[in-house]
């Protein structure tokens, strides 16, 4: 396992996700990260639709609809579409949080809100200020009293990497997408493949944008993600310079729409 950094003690637990988040917009020529609502947090819900209402379908036929405008798209196709925009931009703060400093928001659906837009961008997701995060023992925040594995400032402290990878997946997946996953296929016909296939394409990508501004080796904190969560047998990875290339072993069907695109990576070239 990789030796999580030193971090300086903060009472805010997202501080390393908010500050990678800030570098990795700064950095000249990058992607913006306008998926993530400014500053991570939503301390004011208006206009915004709690993921849990999602998972539970509710809200989940406007979504899909707007994502059909957005890209003149087939059902099938705009479902595969949102899909990899909700799972990339949901995913991206436990993946940085682990990466950055051993950190893990709990990306439960009632911790999770999103809106979205026929525009650019087409879903941004916010957190909201209840989200738990999970630590590990030597992390300054578990000298705050946490006993019995939680502490009352929404602190979860866990005995291990292994165990902090299960509290991510458990949160992400289990609890989030896979539900969200379902509706999803209840309404349309997408394969289960090409949605984990844009899951794992998208973390690796999310740590591949963030390989200048977090500590350790890129390729193995991927390799250790995508194990935790069951789909790293949907992309190869490899080192370049700056980053990670990520080849796809199933398509987002973005070659579908009316001005096709194929994606870098996509397995279709």
């Amino acid at each position: 396992m990789i030796a999580p950094p030193a971090l300086v003690p903060t009472a805010d637990p997202l501080a390393p996700v908010r500050e990678t988040l800030i570098q990795m917009a700064a950095r000249p020529h990058a992607p913006a990260v306008a998926g993530i609502a400014p500053g991570l947090t939503v301390t004011d819900p208006h206009d915004w639709v709690a993921a849990a209402d999602l998972v539970a379908g509710v809200h989940l036929d406007e979504l899909l609809a707007s994502a059909a405008q957005r890209w003149q798209a087939a059902p099938h196709a705009a479902a595969a579409l949102a899909w990899k925009s909700y799972s990339f931009w949901l995913a991206l703060p436990a993946v940085l949080g682990y990466a950055a400093a051993r950190r893990v928001p709990l990306l439960r659906p009632d911790s999770v809100v999103v809106r979205w837009s026929t525009r650019q961008p087409f879903l941004t997701v916010g957190l909201t200020a209840a989200v738990e995060v999970a630590i590990l023992p030597n992390d300054p925040l578990a000298l705050s009293g946490a006993e019995g594995g939680t502490s009352a400032a929404g602190i979860r402290v866990v005995p291990h990497e292994p165990a902090l990878l299960d509290a991510l997946r458990g949160s992400l997946l289990d609890e989030h997408l896979t539900p969200l996953l379902d509706q999803i296929r209840g309404r349309t016909h997408v394969g289960r493949r090409t949605m984990w296939g844009s899951l794992a394409s998208g973390v690796a990508h999310g740590l591949s944008r963030a390989a200048d501004v977090v500590p350790g080796p890129t390729l193995a904190t991927a390799e250790q993600v995508l194990a935790s969560l069951g789909v790293a047998d949907l992309v190869e990875l490899g080192p370049r310079e700056g980053g990670l290339n990520v080849q796809r072993k199933t398509c987002c069907l973005a070659f579908t729409l009316p001005e096709p695109k194929v994606c870098s990576g996509c397995c279709i070239k």
